[in-house]
């Protein structure tokens, strides 16, 4: 992976395909490789996508203090900068959807269009991972016992009928055995969620947006998303049935198709910039 060097760190990403710009913001405890082969194969023929690696993940500079949403915000503002991007589509699912909105929020110049996907707000009416699955995680990843907090991960990300589909579940353990997020930078992570809060400025957000969220997310309860959609001016809200929260990787030909049709971006569009 090629590194970019920015003015406080170096983040590691991958691109591929040809297209407009389209800035994949990942989640906590995930990599660039979480997005799955699927979802990214299927983006790759509309769009030029940058996928990257938080501070703290893979190869990007180890994470030296604790941060913010915000400041992982400027952290893609600055991919943004060293790849000479003056705007991109942005996506961002779970944690990676808070730092979109900071992004779109604090440089609303430099968004396209936004996706906002198994997100969350803060504020009044939102609702954060309940106990029972920070429970399980919890004691899955202090067990010791690496392949227990896989199989615990991947359960509560996925809806119970994906979950039981084996082939799916190995490239998910093959990945998070190959490419490990340090337990100090997920609770790093999980820090700089409970103090996000963007309720009172969505209004505030004028890009295209589109929210999307499955019904059967463990993580981050679809009302969410409903919240979400509802103060954010135009938005529109894409509610997947009986998916749960890694939605692209349930349904990844489907959000493609999405983020296409959201964006106006067609199938082969070559012009990249």
């Amino acid at each position: 992976m090629p590194v970019a060097q920015l003015p406080h760190l170096e983040l590691h990403y991958e691109r591929r395909g040809t297209g407009e710009p389209l800035l994949l913001i990942m989640g906590m405890s995930g990599t660039h490789r979480h997005w799955g082969k699927p979802f990214l194969d299927a983006l790759e023929p509309s769009f030029d996508v940058i996928a990257y690696n938080h501070r703290g993940v893979g190869q990007s500079s180890r994470m030296e203090a604790p941060f913010t949403i915000p400041e992982l915000a400027h952290d893609a503002l600055g991919l943004m900068d060293a790849l000479e991007l003056d705007s991109a589509h942005v996506m961002g699912i779970s944690m990676g959807g808070m730092v979109a909105q900071e992004l779109v929020l604090r440089h609303p110049e430099r968004v396209r269009t936004l996706v906002l996907g198994c997100t969350y707000a803060g504020g009044p009416g939102s609702a954060l991972t309940g106990q029972d699955v920070i429970a399980e995680l919890s004691s899955s990843m202090l067990s010791g016992d690496r392949e227990l907090a896989i199989r615990t991960a991947w359960q509560v990300n996925v809806s119970p009928a994906f979950a039981a589909g084996r082939d799916s579940y190995e490239t998910f353990a093959e990945i998070a055995r190959q490419l490990p997020v340090a337990v100090p930078v997920i609770m790093a992570q999980a820090q700089a969620i409970g103090s996000h809060d963007t309720s009172a400025r969505l209004a505030e957000i004028r890009v295209p947006t589109l929210v999307i969220h499955g019904t059967e997310d463990r993580m981050l309860a679809a009302s969410n998303g409903e919240l979400i959609a509802r103060a954010i001016p135009g938005a529109r809200l894409q509610v997947m049935d009986g998916v749960g929260h890694l939605f692209f990787w349930e349904e990844p030909e489907r959000s493609a198709a999405l983020v296409r049709e959201h964006t106006g971006v067609s199938v082969g569009s070559s012009a990249r910039g």
